[in-house]
């Protein structure tokens, strides 16, 4: 693994020193391409443009990440950032990197979880759009277009990834690799419809099976908050280290979103039918109500309490979108109508 590494410093080197100029287009591509904006951005979008598409990003993001992270825990891989200071292979020529605030995120690398989220949750978005283009126009041309995308997107995410030395180039593309075939896959096994108890039992099956995985792997010997420590010796900025970008924030934030699609579902079953109007007011009223859920502050001291809030935010957001943003819409066209 050590020239695989190696080697990866230097494209990461070469990426940056080619395109310094365009730090921020890479920057908005991480941003663009983290698991959380599958439920903050991508969901409320693909949602308000079709119901069971929208359901679907949600499922496929938390089932995909919740993989990622059980992938971490075993596979142990590096991160750059780190790396080229923890082999100390580096000493006498150091590479040219520069870090970003972006970059020092505290689980371990492999596989990538920004490739592998983006890669399934944006084929369901690609696959959707792409069907509905050919059934409309019977063109294969046209209805090649979205996968065109998906895949220039993927590209852009993954390549943001090496430049900010989050991954290197083999967990971008494993992570690619592995997120497309979850997309294929648990895109097809959607579990719209189905009743509370199942996405409660899928929403602590999920957190009791993380723990057991957790426990087991430690029981053997192994020290899997290993990659914390490295990240706070190496980040060349301490405030860049967050909470929220710790193992057990993904597991919370999939969990909460599971328990919130059940919760959406079991308060409006079928949720609320709108027209095109309505659902654009619906859309840009949740862009700012999630944009505001995201940014409230929580306490990030004592851990357990941070980690138990973030649930309950990631568990409020399918019922903004589903119930609380519709429903407010839909109680105000009806009474225009009445009046």
């Amino acid at each position: 693994m050590e020239a695989i590494h190696t080697q990866g410093i230097w494209i990461a080197e070469a990426l940056q020193q080619r395109t310094k100029s365009q730090d921020k287009l890479w920057l908005i591509a991480t941003h663009i391409g983290d698991p959380k904006a599958a439920f903050l951005l991508v969901f409320p979008l693909t949602y308000f443009l079709n119901r069971r598409t929208g359901f679907a990003v949600v499922w496929v993001a938390a089932i995909s990440e919740w993989l990622n992270l059980v992938f971490k825990w075993m596979l142990f891989g590096e991160r750059p950032f780190w790396w080229i200071g923890e082999s100390r292979l580096f000493e006498k020529n150091p590479p040219k990197l520069q870090q970003f605030a972006s970059t020092c995120e505290t689980g371990p690398g492999s596989p990538s979880g920004h490739a592998m989220v983006t890669a399934a949750v944006w084929w369901v978005m690609a696959s959707s759009l792409g069907s509905l283009l050919y059934s409309y126009t019977r063109s294969m041309l046209l209805s090649a277009v979205p996968y065109v995308l998906y895949l220039l997107g993927l590209v852009a995410v993954g390549f943001s990834r090496i430049f900010i030395l989050a991954h290197f180039p083999h967990q971008v593309i494993a992570g690619s690799l592995t997120g497309f075939i979850l997309g294929v896959v648990l895109s097809r096994q959607v579990p719209e419809g189905r009743p509370l108890v199942f996405f409660v039992s899928s929403s602590v099956g999920l957190l009791l099976s993380a723990f057991l995985i957790h426990s087991g792997l430690t029981w053997l010997g192994f020290d899997l908050s290993w990659s914390i420590a490295l990240a706070k010796k190496w980040c060349s900025h301490s405030e860049w280290i967050r909470l929220d970008t710790a193992p057990f924030s993904s597991l919370t934030r999939d969990c909460g979103a599971i328990l919130g699609l059940g919760l959406a579902q079991y308060w409006k079953p079928g949720g609320y039918t709108l027209p095109c109007a309505p659902r654009a007011l619906c859309l840009a009223l949740c862009s700012m109500a999630l944009y505001h859920v995201h940014r409230l502050p929580l306490p990030i001291q004592p851990q357990p309490l941070f980690y138990f809030l973030f649930f309950i935010k990631f568990t409020i957001v399918p019922q903004v979108v589903m119930i609380y943003v519709p429903g407010f819409v839909h109680l105000l066209t009806h009474k225009k109508k009445n009046d």
